[in-house]
């Protein structure tokens, strides 16, 4: 059985979808109704799937501890601003400042990979 390569432009690419992902799914449980939905459950699950599948062929290339703090960061951010922009969730300066945060911290390990 032959091993799929993945280079480092596509290990990024991989990873940035499964980041993406990783916000669908974790906005998907909330609409989902603690799985109670159908539509919405199956899509959480689709999307679960889909982000641990790229997110494990990125690390084929990329550092592991990169990779999963890259993924759970846009994971993060994303579900974060969601929950401010579709829940109301509370949007203080000290969360949106966090937020701030966990993008610094994103592209630091982008650019010292």
């Amino acid at each position: 059985m032959t091993s799929l390569v993945v280079s480092p432009a596509l290990a990024w690419t991989f990873l940035v979808i499964a980041g993406l992902l990783e916000i669908g799914w974790a906005t998907g449980m909330r609409l989902s109704e603690g799985f109670t939905r159908i539509g919405p459950s199956v899509f959480t699950i689709v999307c679960m799937v889909m982000s641990v599948v790229l997110l494990g062929l990125s690390v084929k290339t990329l550092p592991l501890g990169t990779a999963y703090a890259v993924w759970g960061g846009i994971g993060t951010l994303g579900t974060a601003a969601l929950g401010i922009y579709l829940f109301s969730e509370p949007a203080t300066a000290l969360r949106l400042a966090s937020m701030v945060l966990i993008v610094v911290g994103i592209v630091g390990l982008k650019l010292f990979d």
